[in-house]
């Protein structure tokens, strides 16, 4: 039978080193490391706390929702321990930047017209240097926006699927254009259902662990730190009974009789959230709509 003590407890009361075990930083990345640096950055000093006041915790990594490149800045959302095995979730959302485009010539008058063409499925390959096979692959551009002009550069809003490459959005605009042109200033400013209304430095959440940590004072950390739960917000949800969040902790689907209720708005094959009365997080599953069995969530994720 499953440990009852691996059921976490409502998120809103959580302390912080469970926060800190299973918590999102919705981190504004600096220009200069990598987002692969930051994460490290973060952990570590996680660990060092917790070896201070929570020696019983412990968190073995720490992950990032989206790579930026080093000189990128903006929205980076962080995953604190077992929060990492969201980071699927992070696939399913858009994501939102806000882009200089540098052109090689003087900006066109049709410049706005012509932007607006990009907006809907495009094509794109990867670039040279990503970590993905360079396969041509359709991305989805859901909004493309003319901010502001000079001679040489457009300011542009752009709100995207997730995986699309802006650096090769620049450049195809640049020819479409008739100017040549090249991305210069990145800056993101969602990845949903994170956005830049509540980011916070990592000189934020480096300060709030020192004052918990040399001042046995929570408070920044409940401040810049959230619960795990807050990547799940945009995925249906279903509420399952504590009986049938035992069995999901052993590795059993999620049975018709253990449902208390489900999103209106599941459909089958559809990522869902389950959680207990209370909303914890219990796992990711496959929302299954089949007569036949007597199964409501398929698993993919444990998370107790």
């Amino acid at each position: 039978m499953a440990d009852r003590s691996r059921i976490r407890g409502p998120p809103d009361d959580r302390t912080p080193a469970e926060l800190l075990t299973f918590g999102v930083v919705n981190l504004d990345k600096p220009p200069g490391p990598s987002s692969h640096q930051v994460s490290g950055w973060l952990r570590d000093a996680v660990d060092e706390t917790l070896a201070d006041r929570a020696p019983d915790a412990t968190i073995e990594q720490a992950a990032h929702a989206g790579t930026l490149d080093p000189k990128v800045t903006g929205c980076l959302p962080v995953m604190l321990g077992e929060a990492t095995r969201l980071a699927q979730v992070f696939l399913e959302g858009h994501k939102e930047y806000v882009a200089v485009l540098e052109c090689h010539a003087p900006v066109p008058a049709d410049a706005e017209s012509v932007v607006a063409e990009f907006e809907g499925p495009i094509y794109q390959k990867p670039p040279r240097k990503s970590a993905v096979a360079r396969r041509l692959r359709v991305r989805e551009i859901y909004d493309l926006e003319v901010l502001e002009t000079d001679e040489r550069r457009l300011l542009l809003r752009i709100r995207c699927e997730s995986g699309t490459y802006v650096r090769k959005l620049c450049h195809d605009l640049g020819l479409a254009l008739g100017t040549g042109g090249h991305m210069g200033h990145l800056r993101r400013t969602a990845t949903s259902p994170f956005d830049d209304r509540d980011l916070h430095s990592a000189h934020d959440f480096l300060d709030a662990l020192a004052y918990w940590r040399e001042d046995d004072d929570p408070e920044a950390v409940f401040d810049v730190v959230d619960p795990a739960e807050r990547i799940l917000e945009e995925l249906p949800g279903v509420v399952i009974a504590p009986s049938a969040a035992q069995e999901v902790a052993n590795g059993a689907p999620v049975y018709d009789p253990g449902v208390i209720e489900a999103d209106d708005d599941a459909q089958a094959g559809d990522l869902v959230a389950c959680y207990t009365p209370n909303g914890a997080a219990v796992c990711l599953g496959e929302f299954v709509d089949d007569a036949s069995r007597d199964v409501t969530v398929d698993l993919e994720r444990v998370l107790v």
